[in-house]
């Protein structure tokens, strides 16, 4: 995708959270554009930020480090300066938070309204670009039952979630709300959502610490060796969901929210796949009994609790891509590919089985 033909006349743009795992490819594919980038992050000396910097040495674009944090009012002013789009991918992704406030509901929602903030004091920002999730529009797989036809679209919202159940979930959807009203309460920049289901892929330089990658993991190395719980969801290529930010920045008509996903697997797709992929590897070949689950996996993990059980295995989940492919002109990788390159380069960084 070209964005434009004369480069000098492209302003600068700015990416939150330039070191995570969907913001790297991002990144690359804006550098890629010859396109300047401001990239916000926490250690502009650290091993994450020096990993961009070698990227962009390779790029025909122009990357700008600049120290920044989510829960710092006013901090991403400066990077923020001449900026024209800024993408706002910065917020956690975990599961196994103790303190799920601080850990995920905190850095989402204030975040989100911090760097809101700056996009309202800098001129020069028309447009927004905020990395949503399909968690934002629902919270269990069962919420899809109160849904005529049964199929998720961009105007449900997730209601079943709280900050004791599904606490990623309840972050995402808190976050997304403020962004839109904030970008309601003024007329100058717009505001476009992607949200993509359970991303899956490689990281743009190596293994990550993403909560795809243990999940991927898990599924490669044993854990699950027993069985998986019978849960689906869409899944969707991190690389696609890096173009659809790109699409969402600079395609002039896009608004909006977009669910962006490839198609609905079970976790017992993904293993199967990556035993087709790597014979040897101790990946899952059945589901565990719902029953079973029900009975011991709050002694297992907290993050199987028995609502969690109740309301997410054993349901089918459906959702309508349609508008990404229309509005954004997207078209998916095949997933269980990209989760086979994702245990690919575990394996080959030695995080794994090999």
């Amino acid at each position: 995708m070209q964005i434009a033909t004369d480069r000098s006349k492209i302003s600068p743009v700015m990416v939150t959270g330039a070191t995570g795992y969907v913001a790297g490819w991002l990144v690359k594919r804006l550098l890629e554009q010859g396109l300047t980038v401001h990239a916000p992050v926490r250690d502009p000396q650290g091993a994450q930020a020096a990993a961009l910097i070698r990227m962009a040495e390779r790029l025909p674009g122009t990357l700008s480090l600049f120290r920044a944090d989510l829960l710092l009012d006013g901090s991403y002013d400066v990077a923020m300066q001449g900026c024209a789009v800024v993408f706002h991918t910065a917020s956690p992704f975990r599961s196994d938070s103790q303190d799920p406030q601080r850990d995920l509901i905190d850095p989402a929602l204030k975040g989100t309204r911090n760097v809101l903030g700056s996009v309202n004091r800098s001129p020069t920002v028309r447009r927004v670009v905020l990395t949503g999730s399909v968690a934002a529009m629902f919270g269990d797989q069962a919420d899809l039952r109160d849904i005529p036809g049964g199929v998720l679209t961009e105007a449900y919202w997730n209601t079943s979630s709280s900050r004791a159940h599904q606490p990623y979930a309840y972050s995402k959807t808190l976050a997304e709300g403020a962004a839109w009203e904030m970008a309601n309460a003024q007329g100058r920049w717009d505001l476009v959502v992607v949200n993509p289901g359970l991303v899956v892929g490689p990281g743009v330089a190596g293994p990550h610490g993403s909560e795809s990658f243990d999940l991927i993991r898990q599924l490669g190395d044993g854990t699950f060796r027993s069985g998986v719980p019978a849960y689906e969801i869409g899944m969707v290529d991190v690389r696609d969901v890096a173009q659809a930010h790109l699409r969402a920045g600079f395609e002039p008509d896009a608004e909006g929210r977009h669910m962006v996903f490839e198609d609905v697997y079970r976790f017992l797709d993904i293993a199967r796949a990556l035993k087709a992929e790597f014979p040897d590897c101790p990946a899952p070949e059945r589901v565990l009994p719902k029953a079973l689950l029900w009975l011991v996996g709050p002694m297992v993990s907290r993050r199987i609790t028995r609502k969690t059980v109740a309301r997410c295995f054993g349901h089918s989940w459906r959702g309508d891509n349609g508008k990404s492919k229309r509005a954004l002109g997207m078209t998916y990788r095949p997933v269980p590919e990209a989760a086979a390159a994702m245990f690919r380069q575990m394996i080959e960084a030695r995080v794994v089985w090999r």
